[in-house]
């Protein structure tokens, strides 16, 4: 009944977004019977189609104006980035919600994965292959990608911004191995299979599964954060914490604060930290 639910609240969210896009950009009406006739089949038949984003259109850039819910802005600001949109309570799920703030991101420059999960090194290693990536300036080792290193080395450029570690290569762009290294620091299998089950989400905010990493898309970084004037110059620049919990993690998204919600972001403080949460 519950995984009905789940399914009934997800389907309900597309058709809402069919119905707001068409409004918007006037989409013909036979193509507005047709998404949604998809929708419905994957309601009752359980039928791969919905989970196939590009059978739906996909909202501008967001207009505050739309009386749209977070989530529904959350996912239409997505359904470009990804093939399919993981189904509620699944293990990929639990991870877009987690880690999935970096798939806003509207730079043509940044690359993102197809996907949630790296099964291995050796996909982590294809994805990285495809990055333009660029050494932070000042470190010894940290590299992340062109866009998200030049923001960064402009906020550093304002403020003294150190990294977690202070020098570097475990602070940024991680290879699945360090990923996996981090985990069993931290976690063991047995906690890996309650997050792949919904019982345990609070190490979500530790330490990340392995191949789950945002650090493996070269779009996170560990930093000492010490006062409110290093929070803004980095929010200036795109810069934000999007992981509940996880103190020292800073994500790129690379737009203003004040679009944040436009997206779909939930803000959340978090004993005196203020955290950018996906609304999944």
């Amino acid at each position: 009944m519950k995984q009905i639910l789940r399914k009934t609240k997800f389907i309900t969210i597309v058709i809402f977004i069919i119905f707001a896009v068409v409004a918007s950009n006037g989409i013909n009406h036979h193509k507005l019977v047709t998404n949604a006739q998809l929708a419905n089949k994957c309601l009752t038949t359980g039928s791969l189609p919905c989970n196939d984003t590009s059978k739906y259109p996909i909202l501008p850039t967001p207009n505050p104006h739309l009386k749209l819910s977070n989530q529904e802005r959350f996912l239409s600001a997505i359904a470009n980035k990804l093939p399919s949109i993981p189904h509620p309570g699944t293990f990929e799920y639990i991870l877009l919600h987690s880690y999935g703030a970096v798939f806003v991101n509207q730079e043509v420059a940044i690359k993102l994965p197809s996907k949630v999960i790296f099964a291995n090194e050796q996909e982590t290693q294809d994805f990285q292959s495809t990055l333009t990536m660029e050494k932070v300036d000042g470190t010894k080792d940290c590299y992340l990608q062109k866009s998200a290193a030049e923001a960064l080395d402009n906020a550093r450029a304002s403020h003294n911004i150190s990294l977690k570690s202070g020098y570097g290569e475990g602070d940024c762009t991680r290879s699945f191995a360090t990923n996996l290294r981090f985990w069993h620091k931290y976690a063991n299998n047995k906690t890996l299979e309650k997050v792949r089950q919904g019982k345990e989400t609070t190490i979500l905010g530790v330490v990340a599964p392995p191949g789950t990493s945002q650090h493996l898309w070269g779009l996170a970084i560990d930093l000492r954060i010490s006062n409110q004037k290093q929070r803004e110059v980095l929010y200036q620049n795109g810069w934000f914490q999007t992981v509940e919990n996880d103190v020292p993690h800073w994500t790129y998204i690379g737009l203003p604060e004040e679009d944040l919600p436009l997206f779909g972001f939930k803000n959340k403080v978090v004993r005196g930290i203020s955290y950018w949460l996906t609304p999944l």
